[in-house]
């Protein structure tokens, strides 16, 4: 049997690296793409069936060139994972145009770009997409007018994809990530706001890279055969309670 072939944006670390490494596990074989061509080789060096491809999702042409390059040295893709983002945190009344499109750019476009360019490919293996949207883009919060926005847009995209795609035996899912404890979250998070996120998830934690890549293999596999336009919260529960955080929320 085949190897099935996983795309990857965004597998250079974090969610996306934890995601490449559960499919490995799983016996698929990876393209992974990123934009940081030093960490994608770092991230790349000591893994089995990958392929590494370092690009930007926001620009056509390199999207192109993705595909092209996975195409040519696996023959398909059966699951395209649309993960890569920018986490760019503002005011509203701090965001100038250029960072509203510079978040725009990959985490809407990105998703938009690869995934209809990867349209004819997962039609020959009735493959599927998941994209990564987050927390953010189900419930409002401070700072986050882009990132919010364009991951509220990503989950709407995969609700159209799955209603258009469906008919090519296409599936297409959304996993939303909470709060996930990541060394870029943690550098970032003050003490203070990471008591507020323990007291506001019932889980009463922050989520770890693996649990969300868990969730992802999940949708990709043939265990969801079923499941397509659904929205997967992956947050400890974070969603079903109250709004907002107070230590956000102070002047």
């Amino acid at each position: 049997m085949t190897q099935k072939v996983a795309l990857i944006t965004g597998a250079a670390r974090g969610i996306g690296l934890a995601t490449t490494r559960l499919f490995l596990k799983s016996g698929w074989r990876v393209a992974m793409v990123d934009w940081d061509g030093a960490e994608l080789t770092s991230a790349s060096a000591d893994q089995n069936d990958v392929l590494p491809i370092e690009c930007d999702v926001s620009k056509p042409d390199d999207v192109e060139d993705i595909l092209s390059k996975t195409l040519n040295a696996f023959g398909q893709v059966d699951a395209l994972i649309n993960n890569a983002g920018v986490a760019d945190f503002g005011p509203i009344e701090e965001t100038d145009f250029e960072r509203w499109r510079r978040v725009m750019a990959t985490n809407l476009d990105g998703v938009f770009l690869m995934s209809q360019a990867a349209t004819p490919a997962l039609k020959e293996t009735k493959g599927n997409i998941v994209n990564i949207a987050s927390i953010s883009g189900l419930r409002a919060s401070t700072l986050r007018v882009a990132y919010g926005t364009s991951k509220a847009a990503v989950i709407q995209l995969t609700k159209q994809q799955a209603a258009e795609l469906g008919e090519y035996g296409i599936r297409a899912n959304c996993v939303c990530p909470g709060p996930v404890r990541t060394k870029l979250a943690m550098a970032v998070h003050s003490q203070d706001i990471i008591d507020a996120y323990h007291d506001a998830i019932p889980l009463n934690r922050y989520g770890n890279e693996d649990e969300i890549a868990e969730a992802i293999c999940f949708l990709a596999s043939d265990k969801a055969s079923y499941v397509t336009g659904q929205i997967l919260a992956a947050d400890g529960g974070f969603d079903s309670t109250g709004v907002g955080l107070p230590a956000l929320r102070k002047p």
